[in-house]
């Protein structure tokens, strides 16, 4: 065995020493999904799995990751092809329309002119993305930044009219003093839902399928959901069926979170909302386990740091994936005191916020700042993210009783003392 090979052995034996073991037959007896592809990988990182068992387990996968490809390797020593190995529309996510590409594209070239100093070829390239794209918040966005370059009344009241919860929408809300868009936040009758097994990721793999088969009414479906552990299903549910026109800001779990303090409560239902929809049996196509979706690397080593012993499915028990992460962000509140750099953080790492922030481009005083660093962040998942668990981050804190606004917020994100430890 290569050396490279023998550690990566190493990594893989002692993530599940103390853990679950599964055999060939529970694998085969799990429905294809992308749920089922989590316990392949821990199926096939077990010593005692065989290379022809891990074969046959591969066979069955609904998209092999990277986590899946380098465990195979290091059982067998051949790296499996990467990508999608089930057959059907579900497989792999749908490619964007060509609308939304050609609104992407000119979005791009709208910022890539402004950093050139050229605001009336950038108003031209926003106008185009506004005009073109099929989804609601691009548009809110190209919108914002015809509004940043002119200052046009018009743009800002399109904004207004928004019915959309983004940034821009908020931003614009408060330039005007006015009043967020509608949120909901349902309220359940009873807390426990005895008829569903929320820490069961297959589970949820079926209700997914339920909802998606355009088979069941939903709002019936909704209603066997509507208790305070199941509120996630409940929202999503509720808002596919709304076609995402309803926006769900569930505030469950009050009895786990009450004792933290109301920033950090707030913190933890952003992140969590925009993780898995509250979902404690969400699992992600890199594994990032649970409602808050913690890496098992990072589980398995506040789990270690702490004196304790877990196996990973231990993350989809609400309670436990709370305490987790609220010691990953005490570690990451040591280095980043704002929302959005701290957002960055859990999605991107710490060493890529702190290069982020180190950069002598970005977040720093100059036109149309701190919003052109905002949207010039090339990790795109993590500069969408942020952008997203900031305004869930605000929404929260003011329904946690405390009234927040997000312009004020923004307007720090230029001052090294209040977003970090690194500049100080």
């Amino acid at each position: 065995m290569k050396i490279k090979q023998f550690f990566i052995f190493l990594a893989l034996f002692s993530l599940i020493l103390e853990a679950k073991t599964f055999t060939l037959e529970d694998i085969k007896e799990m429905p294809t999904c992308l749920e089922k592809d989590y316990y392949i990988w821990r199926f096939i990182s077990q010593p005692q799995t065989t290379q022809q068992e891990a074969s046959d387990a591969l066979a069955q996968a609904f998209y092999v990751n990277k986590a899946i490809a380098d465990a195979y390797k290091a059982k067998t020593g051949i790296k499996p092809r990467m990508g999608a190995y089930c057959k059907g529309d579900n497989c792999v996510p749908p490619p964007p329309s060509n609308e939304a590409i050609q609104a992407s594209r000119h979005f791009s070239a709208g910022i890539k002119a402004l950093k050139s100093n050229d605001p009336q070829k950038a108003l031209s390239h926003f106008i185009y993305s506004k005009q073109t794209t099929d989804k609601p918040d691009d548009r809110d966005r190209a919108t914002f930044w015809a509004y940043q370059v002119t200052k046009d009344k018009a743009y800002l009241d399109e904004l207004l009219a928004s019915n959309e919860v983004n940034i821009y929408t908020l931003i614009a809300q408060d330039i005007v003093n006015g009043r967020y868009p509608k949120t909901i936040s349902p309220v359940f009758a009873s807390q426990h839902n005895y008829l569903h097994d929320t820490k069961d990721p297959l589970s949820w793999a079926k209700l997914k399928n339920q909802v998606f088969s355009g088979k069941n009414d939903l709002n019936k479906l909704a209603q066997s959901y509507a208790y305070e552990s199941t509120a996630g299903h409940y929202a999503f549910i509720k808002s596919y069926a709304s076609e995402h026109k309803e926006k769900y800001y569930p505030l469950p779990y009050r009895n786990i979170l009450k004792s933290l303090p109301t920033e950090r409560q707030a913190l933890i239902y952003a992140i969590a909302r925009q993780e898995s929809k509250f979902v404690p049996a969400a699992i992600s196509r890199s594994f990032a386990l649970g409602m808050m979706q913690i890496m098992p690397f990072l589980a398995q080593h506040i789990a270690k740091k702490d004196g304790e012993t877990i196996d990973l499915d231990d993350m989809f028990d609400p309670k436990k994936a709370i305490q987790y992460s609220n010691r990953h962000l005490n570690y990451l509140n040591s280095y980043l005191y704002h929302p959005l750099f701290v957002a960055y953080a859990y999605n991107g790492g710490i060493g890529f916020t702190k290069r982020l922030i180190q950069r002598p481009n970005m977040f720093k005083k100059g036109p149309y700042e701190p919003y052109l660093s905002m949207e010039t962040i090339e990790n795109v998942e993590s500069r969408e993210y942020g952008k997203k668990v900031l305004v869930n981050y605000v929404i929260y804190m003011n329904k946690l009783g405390v009234p927040t606004r997000i312009l004020p917020l923004i307007n720090n994100l230029n001052d090294g003392t209040q977003i970090d430890r690194f500049r100080n």
